[in-house]
C-alpha cells in the first residue's frame, strides 16, 4: 500500500476533536477475541462458568462492536478518501461480517450455551476473532498510514519538542 501523502482527514464522529471510533473499538475486540479462549476453557474443564463466559463476552462484544460500527460508518459516509481506498472497503464489509458472525454465536447459545461450543461456538468465535485481527489491521491502515480518521500537527506546526527529552534546559520559575 502506498503512503497517503494528501495530508489527514479528521474524523466527522467526534468529540472536542476527539474520534469516537477509536475510542469504542478496544472493547470489541477484546470481548470477541477472548470468546474463543473462553470456548477451550470449556472444552477442557467442562465447567459451564467458561460457557455463560463466552456467551457475555459475545453478547458485550456485538453490543459494542455495534456502537462502534455506528461512529465508524460516519465517518466510512462522510470522509471521501475512506470510500476511495480498497482497505476502507473491506474493513466497512469485513466488520458487517463480524458483526453478523457475532450475532450468529450469540444465536446459538441462547438457549444452553455450553450445547453448542464444540464444534459450532468454537469454530464461530474463532472465525470472528480470526476475521477481526484483519479488520484492526486494515483499520490501522486507514489511520496510519493513510491518515483517515486522524488529526496531526495544526497549522502552527507541530507541538515544540519536550525541553528535558530533547536535552535542552530551559529556566524554571
Amino acid at each position: 500500500m502506498r503512503n497517503d501523502h494528501a495530508g489527514d482527514a479528521p474524523s466527522t464522529a467526534a468529540v472536542g476533536g476527539h474520534p469516537i471510533h477509536p475510542m469504542l473499538i478496544p472493547f470489541p475486540i477484546a470481548f470477541l477475541s477472548a470468546a474463543p479462549a473462553t470456548d477451550l476453557a470449556w472444552w477442557g474443564t467442562g465447567d459451564g462458568f467458561w460457557a455463560r463466559a463466552s456467551f457475555w463476552l459475545i453478547a458485550g462484544g456485538l453490543a459494542t462492536g455495534v456502537l462502534a460500527a455506528v461512529f465508524g460508518l460516519i465517518d466510512f459516509l462522510t470522509i471521501r478518501r475512506a470510500r476511495s481506498r480498497a482497505a476502507g472497503w473491506v474493513h466497512f464489509l469485513g466488520n458487517v461480517v463480524v458483526l453478523g458472525l457475532s450475532g450468529w454465536g450469540l444465536a446459538l447459545r441462547s438457549e444452553r450455551p455450553e450445547a453448542v461450543i464444540v464444534p459450532w461456538g468454537l469454530s464461530v468465535s474463532a472465525a470472528t476473532a480470526a476475521l477481526l485481527v484483519l479488520m484492526g489491521w486494515l483499520g490501522g491502515e486507514l489511520s496510519y498510514r493513510h491518515r483517515i480518521g486522524v488529526v496531526g500537527p495544526t497549522r502552527e506546526g507541530p507541538p515544540s519538542p519536550d525541553p528535558v527529552a530533547s536535552g535542552q534546559r530551559g529556566t524554571v520559575s
